[in-house]
């Protein structure tokens, strides 16, 4: 039998990635993809919705109507959990994070709004709807901060490292 990838085979390694690595691919990650998927918990239960996200390093920022159901159950529980993957063709391109953390909702005027609003890419909807640019949307925003997260990448095992890493903010490198 022929086998693609003969490097999954067998037991997943153990061994860690050092933290800098493990916060370049983490970032790699971000940087590559637009779209992910944020379960929050409401009186019905959890939700879970596609979102489109920009980021600032390891802090997930996005828009939202303040009246959707994820802003309203963000404000009774802000814990959080955002799953990001890549496309998958096969076990080796297996790549994707879970994230937790607690999100916040900033409007315009609040003291941290300016330091995210900057990566929101919004002109692009602004143009796909006819819209002035010199006009932006300014409602509210979310961030996570990324307390912690699970970071999955089957190609780790390729170079004898575990396919699944664990990232905390506190060993956040300079």
């Amino acid at each position: 039998m022929v086998v693609t990838n003969p490097w999954l085979a067998g037991p997943s390694p153990r061994r860690r990635l050092e933290p800098e690595r493990l916060e370049e691919r983490i970032l790699n990650l971000l940087s590559s993809q637009n779209m992910c998927v944020l379960a929050t918990v409401g009186e019905d239960g959890p939700l879970a919705t596609p979102v489109r996200y920009f980021h600032l390093d390891f802090t997930i920022v996005f828009t939202a109507l303040g009246t959707s159901p994820k802003m309203r159950n963000i404000r009774n529980d802000p814990r959080v959990s955002i799953g990001i993957f890549a496309p998958l063709v096969g076990q080796a391109s297996s790549r994707g994070a879970q994230l937790f953390g607690k999100a916040r909702i900033l409007e315009p005027g609040h003291a941290d709004f300016e330091s995210y609003w900057p990566v929101v890419r919004w002109q692009s909807d602004h143009i796909e709807r006819a819209r002035d640019l010199d006009d932006p949307p300014l409602g509210p925003i979310s961030v996570v901060p990324a307390d912690r997260i699970v970071y999955t990448e089957h190609w780790l095992r390729r170079e004898g490292y575990a396919p699944r890493q664990i990232w905390h903010r506190t060993q956040l490198t300079d």
